[in-house]
Formats: C-alpha cells, sequence, structure tokens
C-alpha cells in the first residue's frame, strides 16, 4: 500500500475524556495489539518493522518533524506470517543496523477513513494518535478530519509530539546514558 495520511501523536493528558469522546464516534474496534516497532538506520524518513498479533509490515515513511497535524507519505507491505517479520528483521538489521526499538500496547480504532491509537509505550507513557487517510488525493479534508478528532478528544496544541516514538526512545536512552557518567 501506498498513500498519503494526516496525522498527529499526542500525549494523552486525560484518558478518560478521550475514551469518552471515542466512544461518542461509534468505531470499529480492531482490537488491542502488542506491538514493537524496530526502527533502522536510514539516510532519509524512516524504516521500521512491525510485530505485533494483529499488525505485522514493514513501513516506510516521510513526514515533517513538526508539533502539529502534519501529512505523511507512507509506503507499507503487510506480512499474514509474523515468522516472515522475524527473518526480515534479521536481514534488515544486519544491513542497515538497528536505530530503536520501541514496546507498546496498542488500541485499534477506525472511524470511516480514519485509525485512531490508543498507545501505552514501554518507558514513555500514554498517547494518542490520529491518522487521516487522504481518499481522492483531498488533503484538506483529512487535515479538516484529524483537526476535528483532536478538538473533540481535547487535545491542546502543546500536547502533540514533533517526533516519533523512536525518537522520544532514543532521548531517553541518551538521558540515560548521561546520568550514568
Amino acid at each position: 500500500m501506498q498513500g498519503t495520511n494526516v496525522e498527529f501523536k499526542a500525549r494523552m493528558r486525560d484518558e478518560k475524556q478521550v475514551r469518552a469522546a471515542l466512544k461518542s464516534l461509534h468505531p470499529r474496534v480492531a482490537g488491542t495489539d502488542h506491538q514493537v516497532d524496530t526502527y533502522f538506520n536510514t539516510s532519509s524518513g524512516r524504516l521500521k518493522l512491525r510485530q505485533g498479533n494483529i499488525e505485522n509490515a514493514l513501513i516506510f515513511y516521510q513526514r515533517q518533524n513538526a508539533a502539529k497535524i502534519r501529512p505523511s507519505k507512507v509506503l507499507l507491505c503487510e506480512f499474514s506470517d509474523p515468522a516472515q517479520t522475524r527473518t526480515l528483521k534479521k536481514v534488515l538489521a544486519s544491513a542497515l543496523g538497528i536505530a530503536a526499538e520501541v514496546d507498546k500496547i496498542r488500541e485499534i480504532y477506525f472511524v470511516d477513513n480514519i485509525k485512531i491509537h490508543l498507545d501505552r509505550v514501554r518507558g514513555l507513557g500514554k498517547f494518542l494518535e490520529v491518522e487521516a487517510f487522504v481518499n481522492n488525493g483531498n488533503l484538506r479534508h483529512a487535515r479538516k478530519q484529524a483537526a476535528q478528532i483532536k478538538d473533540l478528544f481535547g487535545v491542546l496544541s502543546e500536547d502533540i509530539l514533533p517526533h516519533s516514538y523512536s525518537d522520544l526512545a532514543l532521548d531517553q536512552r541518551a538521558a540515560r546514558r548521561k546520568g550514568l557518567r
């Protein structure tokens, strides 16, 4: 799959409010997935291998690091056999090296063309991620949808993260190393 989505990721300040707002949207529940995302060294964009119970995929994406709702270009290859992702991880780790790993429990919901994640990321906290998939090239409509979800869920602009979980994990690892010196 190749496409564009408009997305944001934010710290979840008020989980009760987010869950109540989500319930009001009557989402389709895809389930709760334990996912490990392995990020590989790349010269541009991000390349990650997702290993989970529901989702297994190799994902390359490019987006601006900005604390706002932003477009992301995505190239995704899904796998039905988890053994394939284990083998692919060995190949990619040997060829590119591992930049970071992120371990999370992810609740996955869908509302029309919008995918909503409630994430508990090991060592980092609780987050909300919203991806509005662009249909028929209508980026403006997807941006409007993401903004409406942001407002409905009570997400403040200062809660939106400019970076990926991999960046947060790398920052945390660097801070721990600094503290050990």
